[in-house]
């Protein structure tokens, strides 16, 4: 249902320095407005599917794009339809995944939401500040409370401390690979042996919050993960296919908890703690956001959400099932 948007990003891909030999669409829209796109459009190596009410769903569609890649590539890249890309995109994925065969994974940085800027003053102040290599990053509201609160991650950007909860602020624009944890959904690369074994999980159904947390945390037996910060594009959140504040507020809490228990099946009492503790810190933040911001409505209803997501978790906790991948040689 993002047509114009995904115009936008076919029409930076017409201009790539290294094409793709291949591009799936997998069309979830309830119209015609998409393919109208490939009718009036002519976009080299495009492949389009139009999905059945059965297919439909973000992890539905990427798995259902996963099983149609030719067998001839070597990488599969995974883009948000809202997205624009730098005109070297792919031939830096491309860069990076041969400068270690150990790297399996490779995330892109969105410029337009990226905060860091190089250091004019000294920005001590850890709870306010992340500092590296000469650059800094201002901390969010949430992440300075739960720092004062003795709940913020001492890990950098992209790491899932035994609480989750990490940071997600990117990692300033060096040039450098940065080992991570956690791609972003917008922007994530996999060698092929990565999809060939794991698909993504049905639990995220419809919208599919966290589903990119959880696939890259389960592609780490296979290699490891970098945000590559020479990888760039925009990201430019369209509002269409999103779901209502209270189902977002729901997933949140309840996604949230997944991705989680994907990574630590058994976290010990503090680790327990400090994840609770979190998600009532937050749910207060949203309720106040009701005084405090002009989308009331959307801050009390996530709220809400969030609220009923934390408590149904007393009794109704997500099922997690890793199913055994096939082994790669």
């Amino acid at each position: 249902m993002r047509s114009t948007a995904l115009l936008k990003l076919l029409k930076t891909i017409s201009i790539q320095s290294l094409y793709p030999d291949e591009i799936l669409i997998v069309d979830g829209s309830r119209n015609d407005l998409t393919k109208e796109i490939f009718e009036q459009n002519d976009f080299k190596n495009v492949i389009y599917f139009k999905v059945s009410n059965e297919e439909r769903g973000l992890t539905k569609q990427r798995n259902f794009g996963i099983e149609r890649v030719s067998e001839t590539m070597d990488i599969v890249c995974f883009l948000d339809d809202d997205t624009i890309l730098d005109k070297e995109y792919f031939k830096n994925v491309i860069n990076v995944f041969k400068s270690d065969n150990n790297i399996t994974g490779v995330g892109g940085i969105a410029t337009n939401e990226n905060n860091w800027n190089e250091n004019t003053l000294g920005y001590y102040n850890l709870k306010k500040y992340i500092t590296l290599e000469g650059y800094h990053v201002e901390l969010g509201q949430r992440h300075v409370l739960r720092n004062y609160l003795g709940l913020g991650s001492d890990q950098l950007p992209g790491m899932m401390p035994e609480y989750s909860n990490g940071i997600s602020c990117g990692y300033p624009l060096t040039g450098k690979n940065y080992q991570v944890d956690l791609l972003i959904g917008m922007s994530m690369s996999f060698r092929k042996k990565v999809v060939d074994n794991i698909k993504f999980s049905t639990y995220f159904e419809g919208y599919g919050l966290y589903e990119d947390a959880d696939f890259s945390l389960r592609a780490l037996k296979y290699g490891k993960n970098v945000l590559a910060t020479s990888v760039l594009l925009e990201h430019h959140h369209a509002a269409e296919g999103r779901p209502n504040q209270f189902k977002y507020g729901k997933m949140v809490i309840r996604n949230g908890w997944y991705v989680w228990r994907v990574k630590y099946p058994k976290p010990l009492f503090i680790p327990r703690l400090k994840w609770n503790l979190i998600a009532v810190v937050l749910i207060l933040i949203r309720f106040t956001n009701v005084i405090t911001t002009d989308k009331k409505k959307e801050a009390f209803t996530e709220a809400i959400g969030r609220c009923f997501g934390l408590l149904s978790l007393i009794f109704n906790k997500p099922n997690i099932v890793v199913k055994k991948s096939i082994e790669y040689f």
